[in-house]
């Protein structure tokens, strides 16, 4: 796990910029480019033994080149709401009910102060972009084109940072969720 760890930041040292300064020179924004780089390094990062890739940096490129064209190809932003797979059968995670359930007994209030510290927790391990975007949003309930104005970035891009964030944390908490659904 340690040379895993040692090797993902090698990785994001020795290529980091030319990364970040190759995606950038194919996409529209900056705050495109962080997003696709971003994506890169979560792909490397699901690697078991990045050793075993032969020339990582080609790979990463490979990568990047692929997020590019995925994004390219992609017409329309997901919806924040069309994010649940659809072939998952489980229920939808809604973050409404854990947060405001009906009952208000001791263990109810744990659980859900529980929940609070687990959001927090998964709020931090995002990249602050996309952590800011969701907080406003969410917990300060300003409108994404509101925070668009406000940061002066393009709207598609407030709602690609939501959910990008509402993704990582319904993967996240979703095991929180459903120890409390079960409860």
């Amino acid at each position: 796990m340690a040379d895993r760890t040692k090797n993902i930041v090698r990785a994001v040292s020795d290529y980091g910029k030319g990364l970040f300064n190759f995606i950038r020179g194919k996409v529209t924004t900056e705050a495109d480019a962080e997003d696709i780089l971003q994506d890169v390094w979560c792909q490397l990062s699901n690697i078991d033994d990045t050793d075993e890739i032969e020339q990582l940096r080609g790979w990463l490129f490979k990568v990047a080149r692929n997020k590019i064209i995925d994004k390219s190809r992609k017409k329309t932003e997901q919806l924040i709401d069309d994010l649940v797979d659809a072939d998952d059968d489980e229920e939808e995670f809604n973050l409404a009910d854990v947060l405001l359930p009906d009952a208000n007994d001791p263990e109810t209030e744990y659980i859900k102060d529980l929940f609070w510290q687990e959001l927090f927790i998964a709020l931090d391990e995002l990249p602050e972009n996309q952590k800011q975007v969701f907080v406003w949003s969410e917990l300060e309930d300003k409108a994404l084109q509101q925070i668009a104005d406000e940061t002066g970035e393009k709207l598609k891009t407030i709602i690609s940072r939501k959910g990008y964030a509402v993704k990582y944390l319904r993967s996240r908490l979703k095991t929180l969720y459903h120890e409390f659904l079960d409860y």
